[in-house]
């Protein structure tokens, strides 16, 4: 009889790549039945999910008792968060980890698997405080490290849609018909890529198939390293346009970028730069992740001929992304 499989963000980039890699994957989609974890059970998205039989069940991070509900029955969890903002940032996202793992351990569930990200302040002995989305999900791996229950975890890359969904840290048009990418780091700056939306389930289904040899450890999942010069440069090729990339002043970086997360970003890349997306062997932790994937993994090429970005001059003139 298959077991069952609870995912947390079953309609995002992750989850829904869980879903997809697990349904799609002959020997895992035999072994698993999948339960969608999501607080609203009436969206379009849940209705598809529902007509391709994943079971779907009511609950929400913040409500103990729906999670305990939710979770009864299930042998392994997929869980993710979501950053949150404002003073009390780090204590919601926690919060959030803290929940569902308690309520699965509740529950006698026997392995879970967590979307982590690196310690930035440990990692950079406190110099870099404000990555509080990073932060947070490491001291949520820290604290399911503690509980009675199996654990692995998988550490995502940059995502290839930043430039999409991030639209202040995407190519901005200049005054001579050019576009421009504006970091305060340098161009020559290596960030670890991957795409979510595809590839994230391809990680964790290979945890899902030997789950013994992955206990306790913690895959970093991307499918390469690029520099910004190399992103310009494949950008500019997939979507037609001259793309440069300046390098700026920490200040100027700064009046591009949303004011709710200025000082996350302007850390969060002076951190990279110093000691790795990933922290020091980077490029050594990503060749390592590649090794153990299931199936091909995107590469940032690919994706961006697939999902070509639309580069548009805004009407009106451009506006910084914290306006």
């Amino acid at each position: 009889m298959p077991k069952i499989l609870a995912v947390f963000g079953a309609t995002g980039r992750q989850g829904s790549s869980v879903i997809n890699n697990v349904l799609s994957d002959p020997e895992i989609s035999q072994q698993f039945k999948i339960r969608a974890i999501t607080r609203d059970v009436n969206t379009d998205k849940i209705k598809r999910l529902r007509e391709r039989g994943v079971e779907i069940a009511a609950g929400d991070a913040n409500d103990q008792v729906s999670l305990e509900t939710a979770l009864r029955g299930v042998h392994t969890v997929f869980a993710m968060t979501a950053p949150a903002f404002g003073p009390d940032a780090f204590e919601v996202q926690f919060s959030s980890v803290k929940h569902i793992a308690d309520a699965a351990v509740n529950q006698g569930v026997k392995h879970i698997i967590f979307s982590t990200l690196p310690s930035v302040v440990d990692i950079s002995g406190g110099k870099y405080k404000a990555v509080i989305p990073f932060d947070a999900k490491a001291k949520g791996e820290e604290y399911i490290r503690t509980l009675p229950i199996q654990s692995a975890f998988i550490s995502l890359g940059y995502f290839m849609d930043n430039f999409e969904s991030q639209s202040f840290l995407a190519p901005r048009p200049t005054s001579d018909g050019t576009w421009e990418i504006v970091r305060h780091t340098s161009p020559k700056e290596v960030l670890p890529f991957i795409d979510a939306f595809a590839d994230t389930g391809k990680f964790v289904t290979a945890i899902l198939a030997e789950p013994e040899k992955f206990g306790g450890k913690r895959v970093h999942a991307a499918a390469s390293l690029h520099t910004m010069e190399e992103v310009a440069a494949i950008l500019g090729k997939t979507t037609g346009k001259e793309i440069a990339v300046r390098q700026v002043s920490e200040e100027e970086m700064r009046a591009t970028l949303p004011n709710f997360a200025a000082d996350i970003f302007i850390d969060a890349f002076n951190y990279g730069h110093e000691f790795g997306y990933f922290g020091p062997g980077t490029a050594e932790l990503v060749a390592e992740g590649a090794k153990i994937v299931r199936g091909k993994l995107t590469t940032f090429e690919e994706y961006q001929n697939k999902h070509p970005l639309q580069l548009e001059s805004p009407k009106g003139g451009w506006k910084h992304g914290g306006e």
